[in-house]
Formats: structure tokens, sequence, C-alpha cells
């Protein structure tokens, strides 16, 4: 609590007669920070009494609740505070939680998608009933005090506190409001929780539920909400009585007589259970707990039945499919069809999505098929043949296509027959070890290299991208396979790109004409669980001011970030990291700011300018080791910048150091050491070496770098459409002719970047390309979705 961004709080800590030093530990957390008040309890009361003393001396406009072993995230009360003000100050204002075990793992809670339904609309139970259903805990609200108070809200004594206060302040609120975001972080403990220990204790809910009713019946306005309020005390003493870390068997007959009892006393005239509860209200209503009993031992064998049946399912599939699988292999092949899978079928993407886009224009008799996850399937370009894992037609394509391209590895299940092709395109030039030089490095070797070597010796053809990816590759994937130095095909639109396209993609990502975007990607870190930034974006933000517009891209290994979420939704960075072209990021970019990923070899060949934000590099380099000093500040390790800090970040920026003459010197010699064969031809070198068997030497030679023009910048392309739609009016009252149309145009920024590098020289290298390879050269894949997330 006392780390929260948000400073204007009191902590009202209530020692509740505990039996181990918490006292103490408060007493010095008291003397270290005046916003922290102790109250020492004389004797135990338990968690209601305490709560009620805490409210009782609190003097804040709102009141929150926290369990002792449950936290508040970062940046929590900042966020419930900004809603609260944008509710208008609501009585009420519920908030989103998540659920952490003792394994690290974290589950989002089952209510985000209601709460977030509201915006910043505020309602009445009787408006919006359904708010009554919420999980009902004291935890997830905000209260404001003074209505708080004019309810006469308290606590009962017991377990099962929250429930009955919880429902009274929501029908009693004049206002309620609702924030999506995840604010508290309920621990599941691995044991000792008060919920999992079965006892007598738990009859406490009787007591609980009768003062909730006994508060409807003195209050008889809220009489609408008796009903639904009525059907939610039901389930929760019918999912009581069914978990045995609650009831004991042995008091499962009396809790069930008192759940009678009260269901008899308290049932609203004229009530009619919901379907689903039909049954239980029925047996309640008739106090008839061998009728219960027989019901429950029913559903608790047909469950056992169903886990029997589900565990036997994949064994049973995985034979089916074995069979098949081999039963196809003996077939013909198709020797016109080509598979491909991207990001362990993440879906159509990277270099896989190049070559396949160029196929389509060199080698239209074949037929492309990917391999996607069930959820990556809404996502796919419209009409993508592809079919998902564990399918009969896909052990039909694993036994019978003839070309294989994929950026990592195909499981270890397919077999590859004679006569199939596999072309390994990888995915990154390496910074971290790979392959067989993980071995010493325990973060990263969580692997069976044995089996990474059988996978590898599948391999035809290895795609490289520079020589220093093509000595890795040799060196730690050793078999075979033929090592075609061809460059990224994912690297082409970093050359055939136009202005138009630079252009579209940034109207498409919502960045405004004269604004400069900055695209933060930092990497995965190994010895890190989940994505922890090593930046405060928040604070970055203000830092560079309205001139900037903070892109964030996390690694397509994590989740989405509830923080990130938050600021997105705020409008301070642009959460992209669902978006579904990387490439077209780096188009939009003015600049790359990264710690250790591999798209900084990437986006050097556009030769803007990179920044190097490494706080954690040697934790990062011992952890996983690299193949070069990344902040040594030598020409061709260092490609910009490199700040620890994030100050240090914030003045590169400011001053402008960024995009200066040290930074355009180290970028050079980074891209001429890394960006050798990336000119705009990879993916037709790819094709016709793998798809279409021309030979090496036939290939399309590579342009050198001196001889290429990277894809406008975001200056260089709104300059260059400016000049063409000067052009197409005509020339200007004075006489002047038209701005050239390309996009070489000098830039009105701090750094001079190349000139003659825009359409008009872009475009015709592409028509050349053509006549080269069939008319079509310079054509670009379909264009990905445009939503962002």
């Amino acid at each position: 609590m006392l780390g929260q961004s948000c400073t204007d709080l009191e902590v009202i800590a209530v020692d509740d007669r505990s039996p181990d030093h918490s006292g103490a530990i408060l007493d010095e957390y008291a003397a270290r920070d005046s916003r922290v008040r102790v109250l020492h309890l004389a004797e135990n009361g338990g968690l209601g009494r305490a709560r009620n003393t805490g409210v009782d001396h609190a003097r804040g406009d709102y009141l929150l609740f926290l369990d002792s072993d449950d936290s508040l995230l970062p940046g929590a009360l900042a966020a419930i505070d900004r809603q609260l003000a944008a509710c208008g100050g609501p009585d009420v204002l519920v908030f989103d939680h998540q659920r952490s075990y003792w394994d690290g793992r974290a589950e989002a809670s089952c209510y985000g998608d209601q709460l977030a339904g509201v915006g910043t609309q505020t309602f009445t139970a009787a408006e919006h009933p359904e708010l009554l259903t919420l999980f009902h805990v004291a935890w997830n609200k905000a209260y404001r005090r003074a209505f708080y108070l004019r309810e006469g809200l308290r606590f009962e004594p017991g377990l099962y506190e929250d429930a009955p206060l919880s429902n009274e302040a929501l029908v009693c609120a004049g206002s309620i409001g609702c924030l999506p975001r995840v604010c508290v972080d309920y621990r599941q403990r691995h044991q000792g929780a008060i919920t999992r220990s079965p006892g007598r204790a738990h009859f406490d809910i009787f007591p609980q539920y009768a003062s909730l009713f006994a508060f409807l019946e003195r209050r008889p306005e809220l009489a609408r909400h008796r009903p639904l309020l009525f059907e939610r005390a039901v389930s929760h003493l019918v999912f009581c009585i069914r978990r045995k870390e609650r009831v004991r068997p042995a008091d499962r007959r009396a809790f069930f007589r008192e759940a009678a009892r009260l269901y008899r006393e308290h049932l609203p005239d004229g009530f009619t259970p919901p379907p689903r509860r039909a049954r239980d209200c029925r047996l309640l209503a008739l106090d008839a707990y061998p009728l219960f009993a027989a019901r429950e031992a029913v559903r608790r064998a047909a469950g056992r039945a169903r886990s029997a049946a589900r565990a036997a399912r994949p064994r049973l599939a995985r034979a089916g499919h074995r069979l098949y699988y081999a039963v196809q292999r003996r077939l013909p092949g198709y020797p016109d069809v080509a598979v491909y899978s991207a990001y362990w079928n993440r879906g159509v993407a990277c270099n896989p999505q190049a070559i396949e886009a160029a196929a389509r224009r060199l080698a239209p008799r074949l037929h492309s098929v990917w391999v996607v996850r069930p959820d990556a399937v809404p996502a796919l370009p419209p009409g993508t043949d592809h079919v998902v894992p564990g399918s009969r037609r896909y052990w039909r394509m694993l036994a019978r296509a003839r070309y294989f391209v994929n950026n990592v590895n195909f499981p270890d299940h397919l077999v590859k027959r004679p006569g199939q092709v596999h072309l390994m395109t990888h995915h990154g030039t390496p910074l971290k070890t790979m392959g067989l030089d993980q071995q010493p490095y325990p973060a990263a070797a969580q692997m069976d290299f044995g089996k990474l070597l059988r996978r590898v010796e599948r391999w035809d053809v290895s795609l490289t991208a520079n020589p220093h990816s093509a000595e890795v590759w040799d060196r730690v994937f050793p078999s075979g396979y033929e090592d075609l130095s061809a460059g990224y095909p994912r690297n082409d639109r970093f050359t055939t790109a136009t202005a138009e396209e630079v252009a579209a993609v940034r109207a498409r990502l919502g960045i405004p004409r004269g604004r400069i975007a900055l695209l933060y990607a930092p990497t995965a870190r190994d010895y890190r669980r989940g994505f922890v930034p090593r930046l405060d974006l928040e604070r970055l933000s203000a830092g560079l001011g309205e001139e900037y517009v903070l892109l964030v891209r996390t690694h397509y290994y994590y989740r989405r970030d509830a923080v990130l979420r938050d600021l997105h939704a705020r409008g301070l960075v642009r959460d992209v990291s669902r978006h579904p072209s990387v490439e077209d990021l780096c188009l939009a970019a003015d600049a790359l700011i990264t710690d250790y990923s591999s798209l900084m070899f990437d986006y050097a060949n556009l030769d803007r300018p990179l920044v190097v934000h490494a706080p954690d590099w040697e934790s990062y380099r011992d952890a996983r080791g690299t193949y070069f000093d990344l902040l040594s500040g030598r020409a061709g390790e260092t490609p910009g910048p490199v700040t620890r800090t994030e100050d240090e970040l914030t003045a590169v920026f400011r001053s402008g150091t960024w995009r200066g003459p040290e930074a355009r010197a180290l970028r050079g010699a980074f891209r001429e050491r890394f960006c050798p064969w990336d000119d705009g031809l990879a993916a037709e070198r790819a094709v016709r070496r793998v798809l279409l068997g021309e030979d090496a030497a036939a290939l399309p030679p590579v342009v050198p770098l001196a001889e290429r023009r990277p894809a406008p910048t975001p200056e260089q392309a709104e300059a260059a459409l400016a000049a063409e739609a000067a052009g197409a009016a005509g020339p200007d009252p004075a006489g002047n002719g038209p701005a050239p149309t390309g996009t070489g145009a000098e830039p009105t920024g701090a750094e001079a970047e190349p000139t003659g590098a825009g359409a008009e020289t872009a475009r015709p290298r592409a028509r050349k390309l053509g006549a080269v390879t069939g008319g079509a050269g310079g054509a670009e894949p379909p264009p990905a979705p445009e939503a962002l997330n």
C-alpha cells in the first residue's frame, strides 16, 4: 500500500490481538510513515469487528478494505482514484482482482468483461441487478465513507462477513461505478486458509445471511432485490455443502437442516427459482437431506466417470492419430503442397509469411496450408487454408505434403518421409546463446538437447540473415543441411515499402502527423516469470512530452498486462502487443527502443535510430549468455545510444542524442555487420532455391548495402505525400514547380537521413525486379488486420 503511486491515503492497520509479531511490525511502519495508524485491540474479535474498528477511525473520503495476506497491485489506487473522478464520485466502485497461487500462477477473475462493459457510467442495483452477481467480498470495492456511515453498514462477527455487507452496500447505493482493471491480488494459500479449513465455523454463514434478510426487512423500499439476493444465498449455501474443505461429511446433515430452515424462514412471496437452482430449492423446501445426499452421490459418481473418460480420450486419440498418420505416410505424397507455420502455430507471420507471399507470385502451382492453433484461427487473413493441430487433415498434411516451412522446429511427432523438404527460416539474429551453446546456462537450458538435434536433422535448408548467424547456426545446430545465405524474407518490406505504405500504417495506428513514434519492444527474460517492464512507462511518457508517441510491444510469450492495458486506455502509451505485424510497427516507428531483442537487427535495415535500454544487462548476460557485448560502444556491437536508467533514456531523446552523429555512426557499423543480405530479395531467393529447386548460383545477386535505399522514414513519407499532393494540384502561383515526389527530401529533424531513398527510387527498382521474377516483383503480401487489440 505504501508503495502505491497514489500517495493521498491513510492506512489504518488493525492488530486483532495477533499471536505473532504483527503488532510490533506495524508499529515500525507507523514510526517510518505518518500515513500509517495502528490500532491494537485488547482481544481477538475476528475480521468483521476489526474492520468496523478501522472504519470508526477512518477520515478519508473513501473506504477500501484489504485482507492481511492479499496485496494491491502497482498503480491500483491511482487507477481507482481516476475512475472515481471519471464516474463523478459514486457511492460504490467495484474493481477487478486476480487469484495468485504458491507456484507463481495468476488467474484473472471471470468478472473482467462484465466490469468493462459499463465504462464510466454509473447505475443502481435496481437498474442493473446483475451487479449483485459480482464477487461479494469486501475488498473489491471502494465505498464513499459518507454513504457508508449514512447507511449504517457494519460487518457481523464470524466467517462469511463479506456477503451481507457487500450486498447491502450495493442495493443501497445511489450510484455504482465499475473498473475493469485488476487491482487486488487475492492470494490462494497452499494451506491454512479459513475457507479451506473444514469445521463448524462454516455454520457462521447462516446468521450472516439472516442478518442480510433482517436488513431488507427494515428497508421495505429495497424489497425488489429480495428474490435475487435469496437465490444468491441459496447458491452460496449449496456451494459450501458440496465442498469437503468447508463442510465435513459428518456435518453435512446438520448443515443441510440449517440451510433448509433458513430457506423456509426467508422464502420471498412468489419466489420462482431459476432452472439451474430449481432442484436444490425443492429439496431445501422439503428438508429432504437423504434425497440431496443421494443426488450428490450420483453427481459425484458421474463426475468421476466423466473425468475417467476425459483422461482416457487423449490416449485413445493419440493411438488413433498414430495409426492414421502411419497409413497416410504410405500413400502418395502431395507434390504441390507446402505446409507453413510460425511461432509454434501462433498464426501467419514472420519469414514463413513472406515466403508464402512470394511463392504465390513465383510458384503459383503450389498450394499453401498453414498450421495454426485454434485460438489463432479467427485472426487469419481471409482465404487462408489452414489446419488445426490434431485434426485428421493436419496428420494428412504432415504425412503427404512435400514442403515444410517454419521459423521454429516442427513437433517431434513429425516423421520426415523421403522426398519431403524442410526449410528452417529461424526468426532472429542471435545475440543470446542458442542451441548447444545454451547448455552451460541453466536458466535457458530447459530442453532435451538430444531431441533438439534430432529435430535439426530434419532440416534440408537453413536460412541465414548475415554471416554472424551463419557461423552460430553451424556450430549450435550441427547437421548436414544447406546454409542459404539469402537474408530474412520478413525484412524485404524494409526495402520495398513505399511512402504511401508508411503513412497508411501510421494512420491505422492512430499516430498523429508530425509526432515522433517510439517503438519500445523488450524481449523475454529467462530468469524472470511474466512480463516485468523494466521501465516506468507512465513516467517515461510524461518525461518525453506531447511530441512523442510511445508504442509498447511485449514479447509474445507473455499474456496481456493489466498495467499496460490501463496506460493504453488512458492514452499515455499505445499497447501494440497484439498487433499482427511487427514489420508494420517498425515501418511506423521513428526510432526503436529495445533491450536485447533480435528486433534490433531487423530494424537496423531501416537505418533509423536505435536506442538500447539495458538496466539488467549483467543479469541477462549471466543467465542466458550472449555472443558479444551489446553495451561495449564498439562499432559493429552497439547499435546506438545505451541507457541504464529511466532518466538517462528520457535525456537521450530530450537532448537529441538519439539521432545525433555518434548514434548515426554506430548504427551504420551495426547495419553493415548484420544487414549485408537484406536487400528486398530474400523471399525470392528462398522460393527459387527451396520451392522451385533452382541452382544457388542462379539466385538474384545481393544488392550492395551502399546501393540500397531503405523504406522512407515517417518524416520523409509525409514530405513525399505532401509534395505529391502539391504536384497534383498544379504549379503554385509563384511559378515554382512541385516539390520532388520521392522521399529523399531532407528531413527537418536533428538528423539528416540519406537522400534519394524514397518512392521515386523504390518503385522503379520494384518494376525492374518484376522483369526478373515474371512481372510481379515488389508486390506485397495481403494486408494484416488493422485492429491493435
